[in-house]
């Protein structure tokens, strides 16, 4: 069980939960098509400990759900699904992706494309206001509230 930092940051509860480099990639497969263990565990590479750990994680923190489905004359097994709240995590892969091909690019370029489906065309995350605009980044001021313990301001 992974215990979530006591703090008023809401990043740093965030990575009590998502903080490891395998969590991320578990979430890419996810997000890709795969929701049984073997297919995350082909895919990545992952140790079968570790996979069951980070899943357990992920499931206890309501980022994925676990479904029960049995191949004929197999014993019951489970397959792992993105909640409302792993779906909501596509932006902050997509943002790492962006990120990535922007700053380490792959010589063979990018795996894939952001792209609105239907249409083709391009799609980048950025910051939306309530009214459905993009704010430029640097734009976006961040306010300390009560709840902020820092010792200084957030730039």
């Amino acid at each position: 069980m992974v215990k979530i930092p006591d703090n008023s940051c809401s990043i740093a509860r965030s990575l009590g939960v998502l903080g490891g480099r395998w969590t991320l990639l578990i979430l890419r497969e996810a997000v890709t098509g795969a929701s049984r263990f073997s297919e995350f565990r082909s895919g990545l590479g992952i140790a079968a400990d570790v996979l069951t750990e980070r899943l357990n994680t992920l499931v206890e923190h309501g980022v994925m759900q676990k479904a029960p489905y049995q191949e004929p004359g197999e014993r019951a097994r489970f397959s792992y699904e993105l909640t409302d709240a792993g779906r909501e995590l596509l932006v902050v892969l997509l943002g790492l992706q962006q990120w990535g091909d922007k700053y380490l690019p792959w010589p063979g370029g990018p795996t894939f494309l952001r792209q609105v489906q239907g249409t083709g065309d391009s799609v980048h995350v950025g910051f939306i206001d309530e009214n459905g605009n993009e704010v430029d980044d640097s734009s976006v001021a961040l306010i300390p509230t009560a709840a902020y313990q820092g010792p200084r301001s957030p730039a």
